[in-house]
């Protein structure tokens, strides 16, 4: 065989024994990859804790006198619609992310992120920000008429009050994605919503609770 014809056979044999390599190099050497995780540590307390705190606002709404005027009602049954998709949306997320839906370490994801470095600006032992005591939702259980009204209503601008600050402080941290974009319609629906029952709130004579 002419000296450049065996040079062009060998050329090929290393061209198709490169071949062969690179195919059998994932069965040979399989490469390890590491999958990103579906929600990051800030969206995963997001979620559990506005999910908590959206199941408050629920009970606040059942606890609300059944007689209570229309209008009031009204909002209240609004709001409880709202929640319950909310929470729905929240849970699927923390099911993809095959995380719990309650968290051991509730408001810790929220930082202060203007430090140099991130630390946890909530106490730990601090109820979640506008969430009402036992006693106060008992004594919604038990107020009637006008009272309940006031009260309701009261306790509600306070959760949503708190509900945005956590919206706000989900959307600081976050880069992008669905949980930044529901963080931000939070504080926008949920301001609108405050707005109204202040009016409503004002309209019988209450004033709003200390934050």
């Amino acid at each position: 065989m002419p000296r450049g014809a065996r040079i062009a056979a060998f050329a090929s044999v290393a061209l198709l024994l490169l071949a062969i390599g690179a195919a059998l190099r994932p069965l040979a050497l399989p490469e390890k990859h590491t999958a990103a995780p579906v929600l990051d540590i800030v969206e995963i307390g997001f979620a559990q804790d506005m999910t908590a705190h959206h199941q408050q606002a629920l009970l606040m709404t059942q606890r609300l006198d059944p007689d209570a005027g229309p209008t009031v009602r009204r909002v209240a049954e609004q709001l409880a619609d709202t929640q319950r998709i909310e929470i729905g949306t929240m849970l699927g997320w923390l099911r993809l992310a095959d995380a719990s839906p309650l968290s051991s370490r509730p408001m810790t994801w929220m930082t202060n992120t203007t430090a140099a470095h991130q630390h946890s600006t909530y106490p730990s032992d601090a109820p979640m920000l506008g969430t009402a005591s036992t006693s106060e939702l008992d004594a919604l259980a038990t107020a009637r008429g006008r009272e309940a009204e006031i009260l309701f209503l009261q306790l509600m601008i306070r959760h949503h009050q708190g509900g945005i600050t956590m919206a706000m402080a989900a959307d600081r941290q976050l880069d992008g994605g669905p949980v930044k974009e529901t963080a931000r319609s939070m504080v926008q629906s949920q301001g609108q919503e405050v707005g109204v029952m202040s009016l409503l709130l004002t309209q019988l004579g209450g004033e709003l609770l200390p934050q």
